[in-house]
């Protein structure tokens, strides 16, 4: 482990920012120096760009790449995916055969824009397809057995899960026995054991070798859908305008904080060339609806598009976001903008009123124990929509991994949490599933989400506490911000 010996000066001797964190030079080593004097000279930037790329990592001949990353030079053969050629085929037999094809998403802008860019492929090939969209509160994350059997009484036979299914073991088997071939489109921590389904393409399963884990569900579906073009022109057949999607996938990278490197980076920079068009209708109307009048940048897609697709799924209609993503009529979606514009407003005071309560409740347990690795917090008053925001800001303001949730009259809780670089969230939550403490949970490194008995919420945050306690301990020491 770090020690406060092993740590740089703080530059210009800022030991402490507004929010707890030393400053810290982004070039301190000889080499970096060297490397930033060279970029700036080689390529002709500026001292201060050429520092942070070189505080980056970019290396001197990658800098053109870094600074304008193309989707031909990024792109890689989808199949080196585990499972891609398998789920490839299985929708081209849909697709041919016209099988009417069940899409299950997620609830948030991943969740929808990966519905919306799969749903829209199927569209312009003419064949029929039922999206569907869980409720956050009354189905939760990911497939279930109540939607698997409707889906399959109105006629599905291809199951296809986006951004959830990965841990979807019963309601996946379910879906088997009742004649529905199943694929997943995933990028979540995988278990160790997969579900029973035809095809399962998820970056971060552990026999998957193909170092894109960085990747966001709708990254992986339109590598996919890459896949499916490519099988598909053995038939003669092709998918009319694939790029168009880049829009969505661009939304989806920035909204859902993947890292933005390689191919990420190339999505983000090209998508939104694509966006700039306005040529997808909900799109626009949703720039209108938030009161945007210049080109998008990268930043409007987090800060403006973000919140109010995901306002949604977590107050409101979850069907709302993938709805006008897939609309073509400019009225319907200046509509369904409008309403999701009213509703992340809505959003906005319910989310400041817990946040409030929470990060007041957490001072004085921390006033008290200031040496706690991991924050949990509850409350029958919180709406289920927001705790994952309520998790986020305790996280920022405290500078640790938090947990929130929302208790609901049944004695359960679902809550969800954030994290800070360096421990993995998601593995302690999985441990908590397979340990019996948890009903359901999973997640990334940085986020997750749980469903547990509210009685075992003291339970859970021993358990996080006792796992993550070392890993947070040491990123907590060298924290910083890189300057």
């Amino acid at each position: 482990m770090s020690t406060l010996l092993d740590l740089p000066r703080p530059l210009l001797d800022v030991h402490r920012s507004a929010l707890g964190r030393p400053w810290h030079e982004r070039c301190a080593s000889a080499p970096a120096q060297s490397l930033a004097v060279a970029i700036a000279q080689g390529h002709g930037l500026p001292e201060v760009l050429a520092r942070v790329l070189a505080g980056r990592g970019v290396d001197l001949h990658a800098v053109p790449g870094f600074l304008e990353p193309r989707l031909r030079d990024l792109l890689p053969d989808p199949a080196v995916l585990v499972d891609m050629e398998a789920a490839a085929d299985r929708l081209a037999i849909a697709i041919l055969k016209r099988e009417k094809v069940a899409i299950f998403g997620d609830y948030d802008v991943d969740g929808a824009a990966s519905a919306a860019l799969l749903a829209s492929a199927l569209r312009d090939l003419g064949v029929p397809y039922r999206l569907h969209i869980p409720d956050r509160i009354t189905e939760g994350y990911g497939p279930n057995v109540a939607a698997v059997r409707m889906l399959a009484e109105e006629g599905a036979t291809l199951l296809v899960t986006v951004d959830c299914g990965t841990a979807g073991h019963e309601p996946l088997a379910e879906a088997g026995r009742l004649g529905m071939d199943v694929v997943v489109l995933d990028h979540h921590g995988a278990p160790e054991v997969l579900p029973p389904v035809r095809a399962l393409v998820n970056p971060n399963r552990l026999d998957d070798l193909s170092g894109l884990g960085h990747l966001c569900a709708a990254g992986v579906v339109f590598l996919t859908l890459v896949a499916l073009n490519r099988r598909l022109r053995r038939d003669g057949l092709a998918i009319p305008d694939l790029m168009a999607g880049l829009d969505l996938v661009a939304l989806a990278t920035v909204a859902d904080v993947v890292p933005l490197h390689g191919l990420n980076r190339a999505f983000v920079r090209q998508g939104l060339a694509v966006m700039r068009g306005r040529g997808r209708r909900g799109l626009a109307a949703l720039l209108d609806a938030a009161g945007l009048s210049e080109s998008p940048q990268a930043w409007h897609l987090g800060f403006l598009l973000g919140p109010r697709i995901n306002a949604g799924g977590r107050i409101g209609d979850s069907m709302l976001g993938a709805r006008l993503l897939l609309c073509e009529d400019p009225i319907e979606a200046a509509g369904i903008a409008a309403q999701l514009d009213a509703l992340n407003r809505e959003r906005q005071a319910i989310e400041a009123a817990a946040v409030a309560e929470a990060e007041a409740e957490m001072g004085m347990r921390l006033d008290r124990d200031p040496d706690q690795p991991v924050l949990v917090a509850g409350s029958p008053d919180w709406h289920p929509g927001v705790v994952g925001l309520i998790a986020a800001r305790l996280k920022e303001r405290f500078g640790r991994p938090a947990f929130a949730f929302a208790l609901r009259q049944d004695g359960t809780a679902t809550g969800s949490g954030r994290s800070i670089p360096g421990a993995d969230l998601g593995r302690a939550v999985r441990a908590c599933v397979e340990s019996g403490l948890a009903a359901k949970g999973g997640g990334h490194a940085m986020a997750a989400g749980v469903t547990l008995a509210a009685l075992d919420l003291d339970r859970f945050r021993e358990a996080l506490s006792g796992d993550l306690a070392t890993s947070v301990a040491e990123a907590r020491l060298g924290e910083a911000l890189l300057v």
